[in-house]
């Protein structure tokens, strides 16, 4: 692909998710205009609204899989690959804000999605091993509060590192050892 093509392609699908995600009956002509690309462009490469969410819907989950490769969740020390985990993810929310209970049900992306859950509650399970979080809450309390912590700081008015401080903080001292 041309690099300006990679670039238009880029803008359509990041443009469509912030669009979308405060719009969900937002046109693919308005996505286009706030791209800076023609209509006819759009639809050369999706032939519907359904085939651009689904494309926005991938790329946010290539996103949040390249995160958690990054995290090294497996390798790194739990704290430092729950602060990289938390930094990336909140980057991913804020570039990809699309509506994800719509997301959880698309077919195409539920086993893609599974493998992401196993493996952060994995990474769960470790950091309880390791003595890094409470055993003494009920089972998914710990990836509940994350899910709900990794909203709550997508949306505060921080940059990512600073963001991520502060939920790594709130987790740890949350459901973490004392």
């Amino acid at each position: 692909m041309r690099a300006d093509a990679a670039r238009n392609l880029e803008a359509v699908l990041t443009t469509g998710a912030r669009m979308l995600a405060s719009d969900p009956s937002a046109s693919i002509g308005a996505i286009a205009a706030e791209a800076g690309v023609d209509r006819r462009t759009v639809y050369r490469r999706f032939a519907s609204r359904e085939d651009l969410l689904a494309a926005i819907y991938d790329s946010r989950l290539t996103a949040v899989e390249e995160v958690v490769r990054g995290a090294r969740l497996t390798e790194s020390a739990v704290p430092v690959a729950l602060h990289r985990y938390v930094e990336g993810i909140i980057e991913v929310n804020r570039a990809w804000p699309v509506e994800l209970t719509r997301m959880r049900t698309e077919p195409s992306i539920q086993e893609r999605r599974s493998r992401l859950t196993a493996d952060v509650d994995s990474f769960l399970r470790r950091a309880t091993d390791e003595g890094f979080l409470r055993a003494d809450v009920p089972d998914g309390w710990a990836s509940r509060l994350l899910i709900q912590l990794l909203h709550l700081a997508s949306r505060e008015d921080l940059d990512a590192p600073r963001a991520a401080d502060l939920l790594v903080g709130t987790f740890l001292d949350g459901v973490g050892i004392h």
